[in-house]
């Protein structure tokens, strides 16, 4: 995500970073350079010039050429100012306490991703302990009821559908409904079109009449660039929205509408679509976004990913391993599946500081992971729990089983043996941890 604007803005902030002596020529240039990576991330033009101009007062009012760091006062002054385009701070759903019934309103054009995000939010407000209601009120969109339904049932999710009648009227009865069942979180699934009519506008209107929603959220298509900005104005104006939500900002190389939505539209992006999975929807946190663009990473959002994947209590059985050297290559076997729920190794590795286009995504060769899990999946169990019976005869096996060569195998077991003792050194030498995590820049 983001990848264009952040290799060019992460690359001048690599280049101020390190300086102890910088000019105001440094700095206008590499004004001029973010301000093309801006422009060319379709960021708006008045947003551009804005951060262009306050950028270059700051830099000259916190006098950075005579700082005692000036390259890393005036990266600080870049980074403030992208969070502040981004929004300031994370904006969360206002929703009411367990004992009312909140309501939220999805709108947004066909094609949005509107109906898929709404059964994220329903699965991860579920996940916080909400008891939430899936309304069908897209009665225009052929299929939309019943894909609706489908996505409830797969995340266990209630869907609230009735057949002829209104949108308007669906919306009323299903919060009669999730009153009278104890449901405190209603979300309503609106119709959409191919452009934003006054047709539509005047239901969306109608439904957030009836059921007065805490929240009225756009659900935006974050490829869309500045059409989105334009679409979050005229709901805005027609309806009045509290917040957006960036659908496919995954596939988003450009970054246009997140950094310009705040700015022109004055409306918060309160979450993130990064996948197709119910699980990939996040909160949107602007310096943790800021701190990816600038090549900083984000460590936070690292290590959140981590612990929904591991407990506390098997975190502490991992590292009694490690610092015993009795992990094994069924444990290693674990950490695979792991990892493949947190994502891909390149988005993994962008969110550590300073990795940022350090590694060229050529260079992480995921394919190796799905040999490494053949080959351990060949072994027997015991085979698994202690690697050193694993002699010439068992690894022509294994080989073969996994579809590779003995070579590969050889080399795992060898990577493992290695990644054995590093990891008995962390786990015991406070000074070791802090030589491998300055390494990595934290």
């Amino acid at each position: 995500m983001l990848d264009r604007i952040s290799d060019k803005i992460a690359g001048v902030v690599r280049q101020l970073s390190g300086k102890s002596h910088i000019s105001e020529k440094n700095i206008q240039d590499s004004v001029n350079e973010i301000k093309i990576a801006l422009l060319e991330a379709d960021v708006n033009l008045r947003v551009v010039r804005r951060f262009v101009n306050r950028t270059i007062q700051d830099a000259k009012g916190e006098d950075v050429l005579s700082s005692v760091s000036p390259g890393q006062q005036f990266v600080k002054i870049i980074y403030d100012r992208m969070v502040q385009l981004l929004g300031d701070e994370r904006q969360d759903l206002k929703l009411k306490g367990p004992d009312t019934t909140s309501v939220v309103v999805l709108m947004g054009l066909q094609g949005s991703g509107k109906t898929t995000t709404a059964a994220k939010l329903a699965a991860r407000l579920s996940a916080d302990g909400r008891k939430c209601l899936l309304v069908a009120a897209d009665l225009v969109r052929p299929a939309a009821v019943e894909q609706l339904r489908l996505l409830g049932e797969s995340i266990g999710v209630g869907v609230f559908t009735e057949t002829n009648t209104s949108a308007v009227d669906v919306a009323r009865h299903a919060l009669v409904h999730a009153r009278r069942e104890l449901f405190d979180t209603v979300i309503i699934d609106t119709s959409g079109r191919l452009h934003a009519d006054e047709e539509m506008m005047e239901e969306a209107r109608r439904i957030r009449g009836a059921v007065d929603p805490v929240e009225t959220i756009l659900v935006a298509d974050a490829m869309s660039g500045q059409q989105a900005v334009d679409v979050a104005k005229a709901f805005d104006e027609a309806v009045g929205i509290t917040g957006v939500i960036l659908s496919k900002f995954d596939s988003d190389a450009r970054g246009g509408a997140a950094l310009s939505l705040k700015s022109v539209a004055g409306t918060p992006i309160k979450y993130i679509g990064t996948g197709e999975k119910p699980g990939d929807l996040e909160p949107f946190y602007p310096e943790r976004i800021a701190s990816r663009i600038l090549g900083m990473g984000d460590v936070v959002s690292l290590v959140e990913k981590a612990q929904e994947t591991i407990e506390v209590a098997e975190a502490e059985r991992l590292q009694a391993k490690m610092r015993s050297a009795t992990f094994t290559l069924e444990d290693y076997l674990e950490q695979f599946t792991r990892i493949k729920k947190m994502g891909s190794l390149q988005s993994l590795v962008e969110m550590l500081p300073g990795m940022k286009g350090a590694v060229d995504a050529d260079s992480i060769d995921e394919r190796e992971i799905v040999r490494e899990e053949a080959i351990i999946l060949s072994m027997t169990i015991d085979e698994r729990r202690n690697h050193r019976i694993i002699g010439p005869s068992r690894r022509k096996r294994i080989a073969k089983g996994s579809g590779t060569a003995v070579v590969h195998v050889n080399r795992l077991l060898k990577k493992f043996d290695k990644m054995r003792l590093m990891m008995k050194k962390a786990a015991k030498s406070k000074k070791y941890q802090a030589k491998l995590m300055s390494q990595l820049g934290v």
